[in-house]
């Protein structure tokens, strides 16, 4: 199933998207998470609906750097021995649609970075690999917006990827019965038309199970948390020229059989 929540009757709902229409439920997240049987109370055409963020107040958004290969030789950097965690704030998050906005008295160098971004379903406590990804609820695209000015200078990352707007997230999540392997799906960026990023999931250093049971050592990961994968070659930061974000841009993310997300920059001083 294709889960979407939306605007209905001026509040957030949540509905299957099929075709070019949306079966609106009474489900909140957390039964919608516990795999309830949705009910129909209405039926709306897709294109009448606003897209929300796809998921609802995550306990935690733990992001995955240097996951890819290419991503590591662009940067010049060491591939990672073990996977290399960081997070986003939760008030980082907008949907498809929504302006990716910042100050650029701030930063000056925004970048972009398209992922596959995993869903728990349920709780995962030291869960092995073969065990991980029976704890997925779904996935979900993800742009991991980065203030690479920022986040070099710092020495760590937490502050240049958690502006606010720079989780952009959607445009719906794929339930996991729908992707029997997360490891074989093409990943995209394009800014204003043109291809940045092209590569598929199969590249990750660490897939997706070994990443849940990773992280699962050290914290618990709950339902409705995320899990951010990485990012494929093709980033601003990296190219000669740089290539970064600016006023009026168009950025859209893109995972095969999860969707496009399409968001538009926004500076202010």
């Amino acid at each position: 199933m294709k889960w979407v929540r939306f605007e209905y009757k001026g509040s957030p709902a949540f509905g299957i998207l099929q075709n070019n229409s949306v079966s609106v439920t009474s489900l909140t997240w957390e039964e919608v998470l516990a795999g309830q049987p949705p009910n129909q109370i209405d039926v709306i055409a897709a294109n009448k609906i606003n897209l929300l963020v796809p998921l609802e107040n995550p306990g935690k958004i733990v992001a995955i750097g240097l996951n890819y290969m290419d991503h590591c030789q662009e940067t010049n950097s060491e591939p990672p021995k073990k996977p290399l965690v960081f997070c986003k704030f939760s008030t980082s998050m907008i949907g498809p649609g929504e302006k990716i906005s910042w100050s650029t008295s701030l930063t000056k160098e925004v970048d972009y970075e398209v992922e596959l971004a995993v869903v728990m379903g349920r709780t995962a406590r030291e869960v092995s690999r073969q065990e991980a990804l029976q704890c997925v609820f779904g996935y979900t695209v993800a742009n991991d917006v980065s203030a690479r000015d920022i986040q070099f200078s710092d020495g760590q990352w937490v502050r240049g990827k958690s502006l606010d707007t720079f989780c952009p997230l959607g445009p719906s999540i794929v339930t996991a019965d729908e992707i029997p392997s997360p490891q074989n799906l093409t990943i995209r960026s394009f800014l204003n038309g043109q291809t940045m990023q092209d590569s598929n999931t199969g590249n990750m250093i660490f897939p997706v199970d070994q990443l849940i049971s990773f992280c699962s050592q050290t914290f618990t990961l709950e339902p409705g948390d995320l899990i951010l994968t990485g990012t494929p070659h093709g980033v601003g930061v990296s190219r000669d020229p740089q290539v970064f974000m600016k006023d009026g841009d168009q950025i859209i993310a893109e995972v095969e059989n999860i969707g496009r997300l399409e968001n538009t920059c926004q500076t202010r001083e």
